[in-house]
């Protein structure tokens, strides 16, 4: 059973160095035909702000009772609505804060979508998104998300072919 209900608050937020951990994940899958038989093509799910500023990856607070892949996860939940496997990290970023004026630190996850959900706590504040890798670095508002998007592009691309099956390796 999932909670339909997001985590708020900063009690239980990490920080490294003054610095607010974050952690996103950059949803993907293999696009379906009319049909829906998965094809080769791989499409990226992009989410929009709760405050209309543009599209971005589901993100959002590392709390300390979690790992950064439950976070991960649990951010794609709340905000985007999938489920899926969280894969080996694309790397960490620092970046300023614009409505904080800080820095924090941003860590991203490949996630291969096996469920889109019909109801996630953030159904009324987002939309959801699928589209190609280059619209989707097109429509992200953060630098540091795009930089994570293209290290998964490039390293979905070094692997020719792979086609997720139950017994596939995960990255």
């Amino acid at each position: 059973m999932l909670c339909l209900v997001s985590r708020s608050g900063r009690e239980l937020q990490r920080y490294h160095m003054g610095r607010r951990q974050v952690v996103g994940c950059i949803p993907y899958r293999y696009k379906r035909d009319g049909d829906g038989v998965e094809g080769d093509e791989l499409e990226f799910l992009v989410i929009s702000s709760p405050k209309g500023q543009g599209l971005m990856f589901p993100k959002g607070g590392w709390e300390l009772d979690e790992s950064e892949e439950e976070a991960a996860s649990r951010e794609s939940i709340e905000e985007a609505g999938v489920l899926g496997d969280v894969e080996c990290k694309l790397g960490r970023w620092s970046f300023l804060s614009k409505r904080y004026g800080t820095y924090y630190e941003g860590h991203m996850f490949p996630l291969f979508v096996k469920e889109e959900l019909d109801l996630w706590p953030e159904k009324k504040l987002r939309q959801r998104i699928w589209m190609t890798a280059a619209e989707a670095r097109e429509v992200c508002r953060h630098w540091w998300m795009k930089e994570a998007l293209d290290i998964l592009v490039e390293r979905l691309g070094s692997i020719p072919q792979l086609k997720r099956k139950p017994e596939a390796i995960v990255l």
